[in-house]
């Protein structure tokens, strides 16, 4: 059989075909490889399908949250997709969905929730722009590329300032009165957040998305020596102040013990509060009581449903409340809610989630795209904290923080190839009876070097780094980063 002028297709050849097309998802799914006890090896399987799954979703350069129900692109799925391949060390994917994305623009700066073949939606949803800077900053801090910054700049700094004009229409004596204090310098209502679609509200989740986006300007800004780097932080400064002191108005307005979705209605929302966390870097400076009482409820939430009926669905986004029980210092709890979201994979072979998820697996209901790509890149990224995230006040690497003893059993577990935005990160770690046993490689160089805390039950003893002795914080093990090797010995206080 031959098809046109080509050769005839043969057995070798297909053979052949398939070889290679098998030889180059391995090369792509493989530059980080996870060892694990067996008992945890479903979820090392199911990083590198997520990952495929995300790859598998693309059109052209445009990154989607499905292939069948969505025939458009979103930035948010995209940035956050684009952070997932980064630190899986995927680079061009997000890349070109960067340069496809960024002339889709509106002239006065504002970022276009999503593009379809019609071009840029005109609907504003005021996390759009935050998500576009972090974009292609997060490109940056993984690449290193300053001159794909640069051509990046005037787009960036343009979302930046439709931003700030954003918050300052927000900024009104209106807004000051006691009972519309809670909105005063946030970004206006939007319906970004699906739950807001009927009326727009102010969203937390797009006010810590301008948080993230101004943070990274004048991060990008001081990289690339702007000289409104200094008007930038002081944007910066003022919306995290506003941002800070609405939450406290809301929370004193609608008397509630949590942090609420959208301040405008005080309602719960632990998924979307996640953003305050991750990508935001704000937990040292939300009140620790408010934050707790936040994902206590989330997680009474979560677990109740294996044992109650009075629930229809849920969306797997709540994935992201993984990392934030990992960021708490929840490890357990961060593992067993791991563990239920894990038994949600359906079908179960396919390693992957469907965007909505019934209490009745045999219900005839909407379920979305299944499996979906921006859940899969939300399961990428808990899974991978568990591992190594990044203390962005501290400027540290924060490893094994989400790792129990499951994790740490027989040989434990070794990840190598990880990317962080201060490079590569290899870390080995096992539990000998009462001690942990942990070599850490790779070259990465955060300026506030690792922290390791305590894995185990009860509390460390001693420590030890590269054979000499080592005082352990009340947060961890500081590891000062350096280059080869660095061996590491924990004791269990007796």
């Amino acid at each position: 059989m031959a098809i046109g002028g080509d050769a005839p297709v043969t057995q070798a050849a297909l053979d052949a075909a398939h070889a290679a097309t098998r030889s180059n998802w391995q090369k792509t799914l493989g530059a980080v490889t996870m060892t694990v006890p067996a008992v945890k090896q479903p979820l090392a399987d199911t990083v590198k399908s997520a990952l495929a799954q995300v790859l598998m979703s693309r059109d052209g350069p445009a990154l989607k949250p499905g292939t069948r129900s969505y025939d458009r692109s979103w930035i948010r799925d995209g940035a956050m997709m684009t952070e997932t391949m980064l630190r899986l060390g995927v680079v061009a994917p997000g890349r070109a969905f960067a340069d496809w994305y960024g002339p889709n623009l509106f002239a006065n700066g504002k970022v276009p929730c999503c593009v379809d073949a019609r071009g840029p939606d005109p609907v504003p949803e005021n996390d759009s722009h935050g998500q576009y800077i972090h974009l292609v900053t997060d490109l940056y801090r993984y690449t290193g590329d300053k001159a794909a910054l640069a051509r990046d700049w005037p787009r960036l700094d343009a979302a930046r300032r439709y931003m700030e004009s954003l918050a300052r229409s927000e900024r009104t004596e209106a807004n000051r009165a006691p009972e519309r204090r809670m909105l005063y310098g946030l970004m206006p209502p939007s319906i970004s957040h699906e739950g807001y679609s009927a009326k727009a509200q102010y969203s937390l989740w797009d006010d810590f998305w301008a948080l993230t986006g101004y943070k990274d300007a004048a991060y990008a800004a001081r990289v690339l020596g702007r000289p409104e780097a200094a008007e930038i932080e002081a944007q910066r400064d003022r919306f995290q102040s506003d941002l800070h002191a609405a939450i406290a108005a809301s929370v004193a307005h609608w008397k509630i013990a949590y942090i609420p979705g959208a301040t405008s209605m005080g309602d719960f929302d632990a998924t979307s509060t996640t953003m305050a966390l991750d990508p935001a870097g704000e937990q040292a400076r939300l009140d620790p009581k408010l934050l707790a009482r936040t994902f206590e409820r989330q997680w009474r939430r979560v677990m109740a449903r294996p044992v109650s009926s009075d629930w229809s669905d849920y969306t797997p986004y709540e994935l992201r409340n993984v990392s934030a029980m990992v960021r708490l210092g929840w490890r357990e709890r961060a593992n067993r809610m791991l563990d239920f979201y894990m038994g949600d994979r359906r079908p179960g072979g396919w390693n992957g989630w469907a965007e909505v998820v019934g209490r009745d697996p045999r219900d005839i209901r909407f379920l979305g795209d299944v499996p979906h790509a921006w859940v899969a890149s939300d399961y990428i990224r808990a899974a991978l904290d568990l591992f190594a995230y990044v203390d962005q006040d501290r400027r540290a690497i924060v490893l094994a923080g989400g790792l129990d003893r499951d994790w740490l059993a027989d040989r434990g577990s070794d990840v190598r190839g990880l990317r962080t935005p201060y490079g590569t990160i290899d870390l080995a770690i096992r539990a000998e009876e009462d001690r942990v046993v942990a070599t850490i490689g790779g070259g990465a160089m955060p300026p506030g070097g690792f922290v390791l805390p305590w894995p185990l039950d009860g509390e460390a003893g001693r420590a030890t780094i590269n054979g000499k002795p080592a005082s352990i914080a009340a947060e961890g093990l500081r590891i000062p980063a350096g280059s080869g090797p660095i061996a590491v010995v924990m004791e269990r206080k007796h």
